[in-house]
C-alpha cells in the first residue's frame, strides 16, 4: 500500500499526514519517517524544519539565504536532511508499521541518500503515506494511489486514506 498526496502549497498536506499518524498511533501502530513544516518570521516563510516522527528529533531542511545546493530562494541543509530525514526513513524501514515521508520534492532530491531511501521504501512491503510536490507527483503514479488534495476534498481524502491503511494493516 503506497499512498501519495499532492496539491498546492498550504492546502493541508502536512496536516493530513499528521492527523493520519495520530489516528494510526491510536491503534498502537509504530509510525516512522518524518514531517516538514514551514518556519515563518513576521508572517513570511523563511525556511522549513524537518522532524522525525519516532524520536521527535528536529533539524532545518532549508532556509532563505546564500549557499548551495539551492531550490529557488532556499538553501537546502543536506546535513540535517540526512541526519534527521534519511535516518528516520531507514529506522522506519526496520521498525515501523507505517512509513510517512513529508515531503518528496526538489529540496529533498538534492540528497542522493534521500533518493536512495525513497527507492528502498517503494521496493519494500511496508505501507507508505507520502506527500509529493505537485511537479513530482507523476513520477509516483505507477507505484500507488496519488491523491490531489484541495480545500474541498481534504477531509474526504483523509478518511479514505485512514480506511485504506486500516484495511492494509488489518484493522
Amino acid at each position: 500500500m503506497r499512498l501519495f498526496v499532492t496539491g498546492l502549497p498550504r492546502v493541508g498536506k502536512t496536516t493530513l499526514v499528521l492527523k493520519v499518524a495520530e489516528e494510526m498511533q491510536g491503534l498502537n501502530l509504530k509510525i516512522g519517517g518524518f514531517t516538514t513544516q514551514e518556519v515563518r518570521e513576521k508572517g513570511r516563510r523563511v525556511g522549513f524544519k524537518i522532524k522525525a516522527l519516532d524520536t521527535g528529533e528536529e533539524g532545518i531542511l532549508a532556509w532563505v539565504g546564500s549557499g548551495y545546493p539551492r531550490v529557488g530562494k532556499y538553501v537546502v541543509n543536506l546535513e540535517d536532511l540526512t541526519h534527521v530525514g534519511v535516518s528516520a526513513i531507514r529506522r522506519a524501514l526496520k521498525n515501523a508499521d507505517l512509513i510517512i515521508i513529508d515531503e518528496i520534492g526538489a529540496m529533498e532530491y538534492k540528497s542522493r541518500e534521500f533518493a536512495e531511501a525513497v527507492e528502498e521504501v517503494i521496493k519494500s512491503k511496508k505501507p507508505l503515506l507520502a506527500t509529493v510536490h505537485r511537479r513530482y507527483a507523476g513520477r509516483f503514479k505507477n507505484f500507488g494511489t496519488v491523491y490531489t488534495l484541495t480545500l474541498d476534498n481534504r477531509e474526504t481524502i483523509r478518511c479514505e486514506i485512514i480506511k485504506n491503511l486500516k484495511t492494509a494493516l488489518k484493522f
